[in-house]
């Protein structure tokens, strides 16, 4: 369901501000608003899982807006409903716009691919001085000339630069301001990160080596080598001395190393990121946590080398040979302090103690602490990034399909947003394993067959050509252990591989028998088809010269190729039943279905009970795809509504010719008089 945008102020601040006075971050319940991360409805009764999934709380809607862009062309808030937005603020005229824009500019060609939009807001300078700077800097998307700042203003913004993003529907779902001396390429990696677009480059070594550094200790001539400190475990932190967040992980990190012995305890070392020497050791002192050297990166660098920006505290564990092997950011009271804790023990050469949620789950880094290889390997499976894949198609907000896309969703301590529960997206160790795994849950599993636990999503519905023993391979520890070693170009393409589904989703076994055989019992649907471009797909290519082409006529035709489909030999006016995208395109050959005698249920594919998304985008990017159809996947279920034809009457009873479109069936297209209305009548 779409909200229209609403007209309210939007409050941007960045990650990790306010004063040490504030209230420690804890755990709300599901219905309650938080700021913070934290395991959801820990101390909720056991009940089982609503048949209903729930729609979770959302955040702030942007304000309505509209304006003229640059290029004369009326923009408003409505033209951008249905995908992910950044909207990008910026006056021309600060010098910061620059690589700011760089780092905007790097990202936007994956617009398309990715699904999302950027619209930029030039604020405070002419027109004039913003078309020469989008020229200038190369900016190909759309930009609104707010040269009043009103829109700017709308917006509760007070700084020259801002980056916002929101989702499909409108809401917000980050904010980013302060960005003054912003390296382009570390903001780059952290807009990514906010859009969940794909990092930049081969993803890194299992263990990336810790950038070595040097820097000036506080209240000291002496100076801190990083190189030095190989053979013992090192703890850094970049923090700020009056962030409150940053104060409750040091108080943990202080507690952590004083509970380890002190021959397996890592160094903790501090990098305070605004260099404010003067106050920095008096606060320290004052809320009891001067106990560890703080240093300064002066010039940025150490910061630029280890991705930090926008954010604190980020906590980096290193181990003795130098190899970076967990990273924590924010804090989260109720996940974070067990997890650091067993990170501590690691890289200090001691027992790592087992911190698992007993109220609910633990989330796949906590698991990853002792079982690495198994947790590396997950990585490489499309299991790692199912969260994303709903973000990317805008179905993020979808209770149905959220909750086979992340770990525990509507269970007590499981999935709650992104927001609150971030550990607990994709589909993580406690999806296959249980809850807590074998060690909380032993009877999850019955002699290791993960059958059952795979099919509770990778139903008809759902997943449509499943097979368990083709399948399992693909997310097996054991078989993808190999990966590892390999060099990481050689890593991304055996993983662009094994994302394809394999083998044909249709059945293949009967005669493919055209058509019009479908007509005396579907004559409703075959009405539909017939007034559609699938019908005519040949003819389309007689008008495009390729009516010879046999790439072509693999996706113009019904079963090239097979038992009884088209056959490129012979002339296209002597099989014209063929000679289309007829049913058995998308319901599989029919040459059983039909027989005397046979039965119709299991004999030909229906998909009036498939999801669309999940089920008929696999049919339809057989051959819409990105080669032949780029961005169908972001538009199917639109193009879907336009020739839907149903499949029976109530009842069973098969539809006749002239019967009523099924609810729902007709498109309604975002910004339309129908969508409003659907939405006005969805509340």
């Amino acid at each position: 369901m779409r909200l229209p945008l609403l007209g309210l102020t939007v409050a941007i601040c960045t990650i990790g501000c306010g004063t040490a006075d504030d209230p420690p971050p804890t755990a709300t319940t599901p219905d309650a608003p938080a700021e913070v991360s934290g395991v959801a409805g820990a101390e909720a009764a056991e009940t089982p899982a609503q048949k209903t999934p729930k729609r979770r709380p959302r955040g702030r809607p942007l304000p309505a807006f509209s304006g003229w862009g640059l290029d004369g062309q009326r923009v408003s808030a409505t033209d951008v409903l249905g995908k992910r937005l950044l909207l990008y603020f910026f006056n021309p005229d600060v010098r910061d716009a620059v690589p700011v824009t760089e780092a905007v500019n790097a990202i936007a060609p994956l617009r398309g691919k990715q699904n999302f939009g950027i619209l930029g807001v030039a604020t405070g300078a002419t027109h004039a001085r913003a078309e020469k700077f989008a020229a200038t800097e190369g900016i190909d998307f759309p930009v609104i000339d707010d040269s009043s700042a009103r829109l700017a203003r709308s917006f509760g913004l007070r700084e020259p630069l801002a980056l916002i993003g929101a989702d499909a529907e409108g809401f917000v779902t980050f904010g980013l301001t302060h960005l003054e001396n912003t390296d382009a390429a570390t903001l780059e990696k952290t807009l990514r990160a906010n859009l969940r677009l794909p990092a930049a480059g081969p993803s890194p070594s299992r263990r990336p080596e810790a950038p070595d550094f040097s820097a000036k200790i506080l209240d000291s001539d002496d100076r801190f080598e990083l190189s030095a400190q190989r053979g013992n475990g090192v703890i850094l932190i970049f923090f700020l001395h009056t962030c409150p967040h940053c104060h409750y992980a040091l108080a943990a990190l202080r507690d952590i190393l004083e509970s380890l012995p002190e021959d397996s305890r890592p160094t903790l070392v501090g990098i305070e990121v605004t260099g404010r020497t003067h106050a920095v050791r008096s606060r320290l002192k004052q809320d009891g946590l001067d106990f560890f050297p703080v240093l300064f990166d002066d010039d940025g660098s150490i910061q630029e080398a280890y991705g930090v920006f926008a954010g604190v505290p980020d906590i980096f564990f290193i181990d003795a040979e130098g190899q970076i092997t967990g990273r924590l950011q924010s804090w989260n009271e109720e996940t974070h302090p067990a997890l650091a804790r067993m990170r501590a023990a690691k890289i200090g050469g001691g027992p790592v103690p087992m911190l698992l949620n007993t109220r609910g789950y633990s989330g796949n880094e906590t698991c990853g602490v002792c079982h690495e290889m198994e947790y590396e390997t997950w990585k490489f499976t499309t299991h790692a990034s199912a969260y994303d894949t709903l973000v990317k198609h805008g179905a993020e907000n979808n209770g149905e399909c959220v909750s086979c896309h992340v770990v525990g969703y509507d269970q007590p301590g499981g999935f709650v947003d992104p927001a609150l529960t971030p550990q607990l997206e994709d589909v993580g160790c406690e999806s296959c394993h249980g809850r807590g795994g074998p060690h909380l849950s032993p009877d999850f599993v019955q002699n290791g067959d993960y059958a059952p636990a795979c099919e509770t999503c990778h139903d008809p519905k759902h997943s449509l050509g499943f097979d368990y023993a083709t399948f399992r391979p693909r997310i097996s520890h054991v078989q993808n252990a190999g990966l590892l070693a390999l060099p990481p170009e050689e890593q991304q393409r055996l993983l662009a591989e094994r994302g394809r589904p394999g083998g044909s989703l249709l059945p293949t076994t009967a005669a493919f028998v055209g058509s019009d055989a479908c007509r005396s019992c579907h004559a409703a649907e075959f009405e539909t088809w017939a007034s559609q471009p699938h019908a005519h797909a040949v003819a389309s290519l007689t008008a495009a010269g390729k009516a010879a082409d046999e790439d072509c006529l693999r996706c113009h035709t019904t079963g090239f190729g097979k038992p009884g489909g088209f056959a490129a030999a012979l002339p296209a006016a002597d099989q014209a039943d063929l000679a289309r995208v007829g049913c058995e395109s998308c319901h599989g050959p029919g040459g059983d279905h039909v027989k005397d005698g046979a039965p119709k249920v299991g004999t030909i594919l229906s998909l009036g009970d498939k999801c669309d998304s999940c089920v008929i985008l696999q049919i339809c990017g057989s051959c819409h795809d990105d080669v032949n159809d780029p961005g169908f996947e972001f538009e199917v279920q639109e193009k879907i509504d336009r020739q839907r034809h149903g499949t029976k009457e109530p009842g069973g009873k098969p539809k006749t010719a002239g019967s009523p479109r099924q609810p729902g069936a007709t498109p309604k297209t975002a910004g339309s008089p129908e969508a409003a209305r659907a939405i006005a009548a969805q509340g």
